[in-house]
């Protein structure tokens, strides 16, 4: 990488674009305190200043260079791989995404880079990179896709981030910014600095800037075309996000409060919003519709591939979860919606009922249920008629109190299930008190159905895939949606999987997705 030496005499220099403006520096005292902080990034810049060859621009980057990226991105590397449930398994597949990612970055600024291309074994839809030419796309996300092109685009994308630098000059200025503070609270004779600039940093830092966004983007397309794919079909990928990202709010965050809550603290610019700027991008390619999209390879890649939840992390049945892993299943009342996250299922019931279901951190081994309800977990709270019950041959014990949740009083019942010496697993049932006496038995018949699991049930408990099928003659959006192995939403699953709008219809002998055991 060539790099372009900083000269504070040279009036040239395009050092000029990372420097700060001229401060007088004649009186500095606490009424011009700002110039503390500009001075510490001024100085830094002396010597921390590069021409990037992917987008021309200088970059300041005193505190991580290209070596400091490639030590750090092998340094996180595993870590990003246990965090987000592992490499998924499927040495076809991620070979696939391999030669993907390698055409594209053989057409970037660093074809020299060793970058490393990784499926994560995550049912949820992202992508991300790290420093060094880390890039990871879930299994979830690819499901999602519909060509080789578009996924082509997302990796595309992340490389884009890659070859910008934006890790690097996020991680940079996060340090500048927290050595001018430490300045300025010298000058403000204590804290005061730091705890004002704080939310406006950490909304700065914690994800990339709409520059660093719409940057990734131009240089997408351009990695897509210099590779021979259509730069469309990015702008493709990104509705059918939109699309999913609007489906799972309607399934399971209908508040629109939360909508707009969840856009403050996100720097990313909205789906539309981007679509539109690469489409605008796109424009300038007058041969992007005679590449080719490459969908049929794309869906041969993807047959049966894991959709969902992985047997590592339990099934969701409608309205029964099952691990087969751990050896266990419960079923939830109807009217209840399961969700599975790393540290507890959830179910979520009407009027603001909640079911909260975990395994104890380091149980203990020889107390008793009873004891353990109301000297461990339940230490400090008042819990009433605490019993030792018997479920399905496991010692078991039960207690409630009372709470406030979203500004009503819920009584709170705790079930604690001795499962094995090493494991106990807990319930919590969080009910509006004047639904109580109306859900104790649907929720008594949720306490006894936790049980174990045989060793046959184990085997047949099976996680969903993606299935590839041909559109017959007789065949509509209605008849295939029927397939799907939900029990809500289907034509909506159905839809958004495909990238077909409200309105549109299938084609006899197209091939379409599916998502069956």
């Amino acid at each position: 990488m060539m790099r372009t030496q900083c000269r504070l005499a040279t009036v040239n220099s395009p050092l000029k674009r990372c420097l700060p403006k001229p401060t007088c520096l004649d009186s500095i005292g606490k009424a011009n305190t700002g110039f503390a902080a500009l001075a510490v990034v001024w100085l830094l810049a002396v010597g921390g200043c590069s021409v990037n060859p992917a987008t021309g621009k200088t970059d300041f980057t005193p505190f991580m260079g290209p070596a400091q990226e490639a030590r750090i991105g092998a340094q996180e590397h595993p870590k990003m791989i246990e965090e987000f449930g592992g490499v998924y398994d499927d040495i076809e597949l991620t070979g696939y995404v391999a030669t993907i990612g390698g055409r594209l970055a053989a057409n970037s600024e660093l074809p020299d880079l060793e970058f490393t291309f990784t499926v994560l074994n995550s049912p949820v839809v992202n992508a991300f990179a790290m420093p060094g030419g880390y890039v990871y796309v879930t299994r979830g996300l690819i499901a999602l896709a519909n060509s080789e092109a578009e996924l082509a685009g997302v990796l595309a994308h992340e490389i884009g981030h890659v070859t910008g630098r934006h890790s690097a000059q996020r991680y940079n200025w996060a340090m500048a910014t927290d050595m001018g503070m430490t300045i300025l609270d010298a000058w403000l004779g204590g804290g005061a600095a730091s705890q004002a600039a704080q939310l406006g940093a950490h909304m700065y830092l914690a994800s990339y800037s709409r520059a660093q966004e719409n940057e990734a983007d131009v240089l997408g397309i351009r990695y897509l075309r210099r590779a021979g794919y259509d730069p469309y079909a990015e702008a493709d990928f990104l509705r059918s996000l939109s699309d999913h990202s609007q489906l799972l709010k309607q399934i399971y965050s209908p508040d629109s409060r939360e909508r707009s809550l969840d856009q403050f603290f996100v720097s990313h610019p909205q789906t539309s919003d981007r679509v539109l700027n690469v489409i605008r991008a796109a424009g300038g390619v007058p041969e992007a519709e005679q590449n080719p999209r490459l969908r049929d390879r794309f869906l041969d890649q993807i047959r049966d591939m894991v959709y969902g939840d992985s047997p590592d992390d339990g099934f969701i049945r409608k309205q029964t979860f099952s691990h087969p892993e751990l050896g266990f299943t419960f079923t939830v009342p109807k009217g209840y919606r399961i969700t599975n996250s790393p540290g507890a299922v959830l179910a979520k019931g009407p009027n603001g009922a909640m079911i909260i279901f975990d395994a104890a951190p380091q149980p203990p081994r020889y107390m008793g249920m009873a004891d353990y309800l109301v000297g461990q977990w339940g230490k400090g709270l008042r819990l009433s008629d605490v019993e030792s019950i018997d479920i399905n041959g496991m010692e078991a014990a039960t207690g409630w109190t009372t709470g406030k949740s979203n500004g009503q009083t819920v009584e709170v019942r705790l079930i604690a299930i001795r499962f094995s010496k090493g494991q106990i697993f807990r319930f919590q049932f969080a009910t509006p008190v004047q639904w109580v006496t109306n859900m104790a038995e649907e929720l008594q018949r949720t306490t006894y159905s936790f049980r174990k699991l045989s060793a046959v049930e184990k085997d047949e408990l099976k996680p969903l895939r993606v299935r590839i099928a041909r559109v017959r003659d007789s065949d509509s959006v209605s008849s295939l949606s029927a397939a799907m192995a939900y029990n809500d939403f289907k034509e909506e699953r159905f839809r958004v999987l495909n990238a077909l709008d409200g309105n549109a219809t299938v084609t006899p002998g197209a091939r379409v997705k599916q998502i069956t055991e």
